[in-house]
């Protein structure tokens, strides 16, 4: 999956445009993301760590991986065309290691399955360049009907 740009990749960032000023959450946290690629049923995006994403001991804050992760999974979602990536039902996220300010975030989400009523998505936060030392990963299903 290249960086070059794809209907896939047009979609989901169009539809990051449209979602990120109506998310206070998403704005604040995630505003400075960068979605370097997607397919259908796979995007790759990338986030500088920064103070605002860290915890007491000034390393990424768990709230912050599962912040990626609920919106990580939704713009898998998108990767399949759809405008509308429904309502979360189920997060789940493994902490294995962790992040300190500059560090390059790979954040690679995956659609296990885009249904009628509910998409299951896998999500994995990693080191970007050399080593890509997993972070944490985790799953999440969302409604999607309606």
């Amino acid at each position: 999956m290249g960086s070059e740009l794809n209907a896939e990749l047009e979609h989901v960032r169009n539809y990051w445009a449209k979602m990120k000023p109506n998310s206070p959450i998403y704005s604040f946290l995630l505003g400075d993301i960068n979605i370097i690629s997607a397919s259908k049923g796979q995007i790759i995006a990338h986030l500088k760590v920064l103070p605002v994403h860290f915890n007491s001991k000034k390393t990424l804050h768990g709230a912050v991986s599962s912040c990626i992760m609920d919106w990580a999974g939704g713009m898998v979602i998108a990767s399949h065309g759809l405008d509308n990536t429904g309502l979360s039902t189920d997060i789940h996220v493994t902490y294995v290691s962790t992040a300190q300010e500059g560090d390059l975030l790979e954040i690679e989400g995956k659609a296990s399955k885009v249904g009628g009523s509910l998409a299951f998505t896998t999500v994995e936060i990693r080191h970007a360049g050399e080593g890509r030392k997993v972070i944490a990963h985790g799953t999440h299903t969302k409604y999607i009907k309606g």
